[in-house]
């Protein structure tokens, strides 16, 4: 059963984005004083008072894009008008009536749906007298909120139950999380509306044509899957607009938030400096990922698959485990065996080794390449256990982490990937001796490395020990 739709829609900087992200309970949408920052359709499944339904953010309608986007937003909106069952039609006291309002509630008015008049930014009980005035567009009384000072929220949502259709089923959880990341014009919402079967979100050849980061839940073969579209990025030095400090961070979100990232590389060009950044972030993150060639119908026909595959091995040769998939998501050739292959990876993040098993190919390991002698000392390793799936993490319990370097840690890495079931997904080596377990026993005394829920650091804190140091710039030393 499908859930209940609920378009948010208005002329632009009325706070439609920032009434997306209040009911939602979370910054998923852009929010930024220049107008036309959204243009896609972003959408979030809400609950509320045991019903389900979602609510989908629109851009600003009657906006001049400054990059000639102005059709393909139109469309968007007049998508989200179409799907929805309810419209909230947002309107800014501050501002009051705008010749806008008033075009835009001509074009509402042709549309056989329950609408209802929301007035924003009413941040004061005195202004909500000024709310009257809204009265003349002909949707009956606005009813007054304000996301900024959380006003009028149950109010709101109470009313949007009386409209939508019931429903009490809880969505399908999805069964993969797909992030798609690349730099610019690589083909990012091309594969996804090719995934949705449907002009989900805007493509053109401007580049930064996408700006958030779209979730987009499709299903395959009796699945549902969730893709993230994210912005293209670009280097660092090139990022001057606070939109696009945003999308980058969306994208970098977006990354942590996925089971299987598809990095979208362009077949007409070569590997980019962004790809490298853009690797890296994924590397930190210990994330399963497919390298992606895309707009391989262009180049087939005078390029062998296999000069693509040695460009990206040269080119990250510590990410030699990393499958490479050969498709055209504008054609959607081989875009189903992309998706076979992603749940293929998931699975092998999720295995749990036996400690015993794990134990003897790390024994084989030093039998057959001990750790080098470091400052006149021997380095040890006394037992090895696997302590998290989704990334595999394997914790080496050690004399002294500084006796290790960088080197055989790699050496262990792809023995352990070579031997175990994480043939191509990255595993997460962290070390620990015995100082370390000693202060972690002082802290939490009945912890134990076996269930100690946090063993890599939080990704939102993006700090690391000096283990975890090691284990990330082991891969990234040489990509």
């Amino acid at each position: 059963m499908a859930l209940p739709k609920v378009a948010i829609v208005g002329r632009p900087n009325v706070g439609k984005s920032s009434l997306f992200n209040w009911l939602a309970g979370r910054n998923i949408a852009i929010v930024e004083p220049t107008a036309g920052t959204t243009r896609d359709r972003l959408t979030t499944v809400i609950e509320a008072d045991g019903r389900y339904f979602e609510i989908c953010d629109t851009a600003g309608w009657g906006i001049e894009d400054r990059d000639r986007l102005t059709e393909h937003i139109e469309k968007q909106i007049e998508y989200a008008l179409q799907q929805a069952d309810v419209l909230l039609f947002v309107v800014d006291v501050h501002e009051g009536l705008m010749p806008l309002d008033q075009q835009f509630a001509d074009r509402l008015r042709r549309i056989d749906k329950p609408i209802l008049l929301v007035a924003n930014k009413c941040d004061t009980r005195p202004l909500e007298h000024q709310a009257g005035e809204f009265l003349r567009l002909g949707f009956g009384e606005p009813l007054c909120v304000s996301t900024q000072h959380n006003r009028g929220k149950e109010a709101l949502l109470e009313r949007l139950l009386q409209l939508l259709p019931p429903s009490s089923e809880a969505p399908p959880s999805e069964a993969l999380k797909l992030a798609i990341v690349g730099r610019r014009n690589v083909g990012k919402s091309t594969l996804i509306n090719t995934l949705a079967q449907e002009e989900r979100v805007i493509v053109s050849e401007v580049a930064g044509t996408t700006r958030d980061s779209v979730d987009v839940r499709f299903e395959f073969d009796g699945k549902v899957f969730l893709a993230i579209d994210t912005a293209g990025l670009r280097k660092r030095r090139s990022i001057q607009q606070s939109v696009e400090f945003y999308s980058v961070k969306r994208a970098e979100r977006a990354i942590r938030r996925a089971d299987v990232v598809l990095h979208l590389f362009d077949a007409t060009d070569a590997v980019s400096r962004v790809d490298k950044q853009l690797a890296h972030l994924v590397v930190e993150e210990h994330k399963p990922t497919i390298f992606v060639v895309n707009k391989w119908d262009l180049v087939q026909r005078f390029m062998p698959t296999d000069r693509w595959v040695e460009h990206l091995q040269q080119t990250f040769p510590a990410l030699d485990y990393v499958p490479i998939a050969f498709i055209s998501a504008k054609t959607g050739k081989n875009v189903r065996g992309l998706l076979d292959l992603a749940e293929t990876l998931h699975k092998q993040a999720g295995v749990r080794v036996a400690t015993s098993e794990l134990n003897r190919v790390l024994q084989w390991a030093l039998e057959r390449q001990s750790p080098p002698i470091r400052q006149n000392r021997t380095p040890r390793i006394y037992y090895a256990t696997q302590v998290a799936v989704h990334p595999p993490t394997i914790v080496l319990m050690v004399n002294e982490k500084a006796l290790f370097d960088p080197p055989y840690l790699r050496y262990l890495l792809k023995v352990f990937r070579e031997q175990l079931p994480f043939k191509e997904v990255p595993i997460h080596l962290i070390l620990r001796d015995k100082e370390e377990q000693r202060r972690r026993k002082s802290a939490a005394p009945a912890a134990s490395v076996e269930t100690l829920p946090s063993v890599s650091p939080s990704p939102k804190k993006r700090s690391h020990t000096q283990a975890d140091q090691e284990s990330t710039s082991d891969v990234w030393r040489d990509v």
